[in-house]
């Protein structure tokens, strides 16, 4: 299928473009109409698209102000065969400041496209979207079943407004999944993420005469100082997974006090805990709140309290996920000429929720061969187009070997 992929390359590379060009920072998680958007720009590639809005009550939960999820299903065949999901979510970070290019701008240099979203995870809407034109173009025969495009816009929160809401809801049955990720490796574990809230409440007094209040940043000293011992700790543990590392704990954000003149009466500690796929996420979580409660002073008129923002769970590999991951490892060999290995990534990502449905479920995509190139989340990010082209066949070889039956679905079910 690599002449279709050739013949639409240069269309592809101007879909990226107008991906880039729609700004879709979260926060503030304004995407209703940037769902619109692509949409406009699926249809414009002949693809029906379904639009899914999410409940806005359900989404305030999550920090986003309006999402609408996208989905897209093509038949093959009698359509009797396994379904299989593309998954790519179309949100990202802000773009801050450092940018030698516009971060919306979607500018081609060097052999790369430019822009915020560009690596995380624009590319691979339009890695999926066109591997599923090359198989249609390629015009197979003996295909037999569906492939779903699910485009989401919640990954930057987690994901369950997305890919957990689509499966919760009965929206989709698939067989298999294959969800964002880079073109030299596949992945099959990947690590989780715990966000804390910690608020420390003491009382407000004025700095001539302090000792009417109660501190909240001395008070947080201690609970700093446990957390950075923790996080010492937490560098020896590693896990078996090739490719996950350790586990870790940032604090990530410090805020609080009101005056030069003022005893500050309350302090936020926000931190990130990455979760290796041997950890279970509320026994860390329960043992973080442990740490912190011991480490709390016992001051009358204080108050420390722990908030879960968010949970996500690892991937761990699953027996029923490797022969679909041998799969598209055998066909990234084959495009890339290269071995390609099956390895776990230090980051956690939407696939998580199609594997905890019970669906194998791999991460491939565009993307360079170590994840510290991607660029993602920093200024300049970029994906070179060499990997994008390569993604895009790999997927499209994926896709016509699974419909023409190389995968059955006892094997993921």
């Amino acid at each position: 299928m690599t002449p279709d992929i050739d013949a639409r390359f240069d269309d592809q590379i101007g879909f990226l473009k107008s991906l880039i060009r729609i700004p879709s920072s979260n926060p503030p998680g304004k995407c209703a109409k940037v769902s619109e958007s692509v949409a406009k720009l699926l249809e414009k590639q002949g693809f029906e698209v379904a639009r899914l809005p999410v409940p806005k009550p359900f989404v305030h939960q999550y920090g986003m102000r309006s999402t609408a999820n996208l989905l897209v299903r093509k038949t093959f065949g009698e359509g009797t065969g396994p379904t299989v999901v593309l998954q790519a979510h179309g949100d990202a970070v802000p773009p801050g400041d450092g940018w030698s290019e516009d971060p919306f701008g979607g500018h081609k240099r060097g052999g790369a496209i430019y822009g915020r979203g560009a690596a995380d995870a624009k590319c691979d809407i339009a890695t999926y979207t066109f591997a599923l034109l090359a198989l249609i173009d390629a015009a197979a025969e003996g295909l037999n079943g569906a492939v779903e495009l699910h485009v989401t816009f919640d990954g930057e929160v987690g994901g369950a407004l997305g890919p957990s809401w689509i499966l919760g809801q009965g929206l989709s049955k698939p067989d298999f999944a294959i969800s964002s990720g880079i073109t030299h490796v596949v992945t099959t574990a990947h690590n989780g993420c715990l966000h804390l809230e910690i608020v420390v409440r003491g009382r407000q007094a004025h700095a001539a005469i302090p000792e009417t209040g109660v501190d909240a940043l001395a008070a947080a000293t201690p609970i700093l100082t446990a957390l950075y011992a923790e996080r010492d700790r937490l560098s020896g543990i590693r896990s078996a997974e090739p490719g996950i590392g350790t586990a870790k704990l940032t604090v990530g954000m410090i805020t609080g006090g009101i005056s030069f003149n003022v005893v500050p009466d309350r302090v936020v500690l926000q931190l990130d805990r990455r979760l290796i796929p041997e950890e279970d996420g509320e026994a860390v979580e329960a043992g973080l709140i442990e740490l912190v409660t011991e480490a709390t002073p016992a001051l009358e008129g204080l108050d420390v309290e722990c908030r879960r923002k968010m949970l996500a769970e690892p991937l761990c590999p699953a027996p029923e996920t490797l022969p679909l991951a041998q799969l598209v490892q055998e066909n990234a060999g084959a495009v890339l000429g290269s071995d390609v290995p099956i390895t776990g990534v230090p980051l956690y990502t939407d696939a998580r929720h199609y594997a905890a449905a019970g669906i194998p479920t791999v991460l491939y995509g565009a993307g360079p061969k170590d994840i510290r190139e991607m660029s993602a989340h920093s200024a300049d990010e970029h994906i070179a187009l060499d990997d994008l082209h390569a993604a895009t066949a790999v997927v499209a070889r994926t896709l016509a070997d699974i419909l023409s039956g190389t995968l059955s679905t006892g094997e993921g079910a």
